[in-house]
């Protein structure tokens, strides 16, 4: 029999998960109070309330460019991660590779590999073998990062995935891309959704891989973060960083109503 747990034990459980939660929640309460500040520089609690800041980033060129940078990179990220990893996943899972458990685990290394030490080489390849970086070049540094989420949370789903579905529909006549696009596709739906959730968001986030690989009119927006940081901080770089806040939530949101986030994050 399951003893009950103790009070003190469930009275530190709840200081415990308190504390956890304004460790992870604290800093977004002060980003989003230093946004509506009415102060010129960056401080909390804020000072009055104002949108003023709001206002200066959907009146900023530099910040606009830099967002239409950003979000074309992180569309096309998600879109070739999760591809790419969608078929990796699915070839691993299937074990129609040799070697399936090594490349399992070759898919882990742009996890394992600091940010900064890829950058670096990756600029350097690109430089000696292609000559300037672009977007091109952005979009591949940036794929490479992101297909290892794609292929983790697919192979998530297939692993509880039933295989007797596939079996069935060869045995009613379905070939062999009928059972992929009809039955095995739809078994990694929620795994590719979740997958493509965070290639687009480590895209639209990632600062040091575009710091490296940026160009004079090729500057996404958290290299332009930055920017703003290092020369003139102002609540302008809050309000930016709440409105990247709101669109992660708003992901979260559409996930959720088209196929319920518990059943992604299952």
């Amino acid at each position: 029999m399951v003893r009950a747990v103790p009070l003190p034990w469930r009275i530190a459980g709840g200081v415990v998960v308190v504390l956890a939660g304004l460790v992870l929640l604290g800093p977004l309460v002060v980003v989003i109070g230093a946004s509506v500040s009415e102060n010129q520089f960056i401080s909390f609690p804020p000072q009055g309330f104002s949108l003023q800041w709001y206002q200066a980033v959907l009146s900023s060129g530099a910040y606009l460019a830099a967002a239409g940078t950003s979000l074309r990179l992180a569309l096309l990220v998600t879109l070739s991660a999760t591809l790419a990893g969608g078929a990796a996943a699915i070839a691993i899972h299937r074990r129609v590779l040799p070697g399936s458990d090594v490349m399992a685990t070759a898919f882990l290394a742009p996890l394992v590999l600091p940010s900064i030490i890829f950058a670096i080489g990756m600029l350097m390849a690109w430089s000696r073998t292609f000559g300037a970086v672009s977007l091109v070049t952005l979009w591949l540094g940036h794929t490479v990062i992101a297909i290892p989420y794609v292929v983790r949370t697919t192979l998530a789903v297939l692993a509880d995935s039933d295989p007797f579905l596939e079996e069935a529909a060869r045995t009613m006549g379905a070939g062999r891309l009928q059972r992929l696009f009809l039955v095995v596709v739809p078994q990694c739906l929620p795994g590719l959704a979740a997958g493509a959730f965070f290639a687009f968001n480590i895209s639209f986030d990632e600062a040091v891989l575009s710091l490296f690989l940026r160009t004079p009119v090729l500057i996404t927006l958290p290299v332009q973060i930055y920017g703003q940081l290092e020369f003139s901080p102002d609540p302008s770089v809050a309000a930016v960083s709440t409105i990247m806040i709101g669109i992660t939530v708003l992901l979260m949101v559409v996930i959720d109503r088209l196929l319920g986030l518990g059943k992604v994050t299952a």
